[in-house]
């Protein structure tokens, strides 16, 4: 478990090479892995990349972006979904190796259920990378890449705050909560961080969950998928929020999931809550800048992309890995050394200003 830190940090300006930066102290200005880089290995090496479902876009455009920044810098991409689940993508990892690989980035469907698959990988020299998302239960990953996801959930935290008050009026506030699957590393960061802003208002009554589901299991959506939180939130509504009874927000963490919810507040007649969300997804994106949705997280997945090669370019000339953070993901077995990147909030009122470089979102903020 994480060990994190509760403190909402001040949302600052971002460096612009790799939106470096995090909230913790303790993960400043680490610049070497403890991991062993080994000798290197040829430069036209293949090197395995191992995606989820394609659950969000953000995935598709991983793919993408791993085939063409690999073929640029002179590997040899074999980069796959694994769209038929967890077996599909343990196969993928065996072939990968198989094939010689000598980086494997992991995009796991479930962390839990990769220690085989890792363990053949390790033992045949490969270098791990978990990508986005941690592997767990396994001493055969040598690098976490990924934004900082519970900081992810701070900034939604306050996010739902913020559009309360600017959107609401005066509390107190009805609202409810959707946390991502279960099997997915990411979701528990998402759900904590986000509670770590929350729970005091809910202590102090500005904040009632009126259906009374307010743990990570009742909350948790399987799958990432919209239609089981859109079920979900059918049920809440028609037995906690009848007649006049409002329902003022939703927190959710990401952006499926938020339409899928606000799906099921419309066909419900009621007004329309603040909800948040994540990834940046075009909806929601028009929904924000329409004055809909009220947030979203942007990860920019060309950034997180392009930090992944380079630290396989280390890895192919030797080097330790470059990190940020070396006391903070426990994995079960090991403490996973990690580069973290800083996610950035999105409203309508910024939205502009984040997208502004983004070939796709950005045209959409004019």
């Amino acid at each position: 478990m994480k060990k994190w830190k509760s403190a909402l940090v001040a949302l600052g300006a971002i460096g612009a090479l790799a939106l470096a930066g995090c909230g913790s102290s303790e993960r400043d200005g680490a610049a070497e892995s403890p991991s062993d880089a080994a000798s290197g290995f040829d430069a036209g090496a293949a090197i395995g990349v191992a995606l989820p479902q394609k659950t969000s876009e953000n995935w598709v455009l991983a793919e993408q972006l791993f085939n063409d920044g690999l073929k640029d810098a002179g590997f040899k991409p074999i980069v796959q979904f694994a769209n038929g689940g967890v077996t599909e993508q343990q196969n993928q990892i065996d072939a990968m190796v198989e094939q010689g690989a000598k980086v494997i980035v992991v995009g796991a469907i479930d962390g839990s259920q990769l220690g085989t698959q890792l363990k053949a990988a390790k033992d045949a020299g490969v270098k791990v990378i978990a990508y986005d998302r941690l592997v767990k239960n396994t001493d055969a990953v040598d690098l976490y890449v990924a934004f900082d996801n519970f900081r992810v959930g701070e900034l939604q935290g306050q996010a739902l705050l913020d559009g309360l008050a600017a959107r609401k009026g005066a509390g107190p506030y009805n609202i409810e909560l959707i946390a991502g699957s279960s099997d997915d590393a990411n979701s528990t960061p998402f759900f904590e961080g986000a509670l770590s802003i929350l729970q005091p208002k809910i202590d102090d009554g500005t904040l009632t969950i009126v259906s009374g589901q307010t743990s990570f299991e009742q909350a948790a959506t399987q799958g990432w998928k919209g239609e089981n939180a859109q079920k979900r939130m059918d049920t809440i509504l028609s037995g906690f929020y009848a007649g006049d009874t409002k329902l003022d927000g939703i927190l959710s963490p990401n952006d499926t999931l938020a339409r899928a919810a606000l799906t099921a507040v419309q066909q419900a007649g009621k007004d329309v809550p603040v909800i948040t969300g994540q990834d940046s997804e075009v909806e929601s994106v028009k929904s924000i800048v329409a004055g809909v949705q009220y947030s979203t997280i942007y990860k920019d997945t060309r950034e997180l992309v392009a930090k992944t090669i380079d630290q396989i370019k280390l890895a192919q000339q030797g080097q330790d890995f470059e990190v940020n953070d070396t006391t903070s993901y426990d994995n079960g077995v090991k403490v996973v050394p990690a580069y973290l990147l800083e996610p950035k909030i999105v409203t309508q009122e910024n939205a502009a200003e984040v997208y502004a470089n983004d070939p796709t979102l950005g045209p959409l903020t004019k």
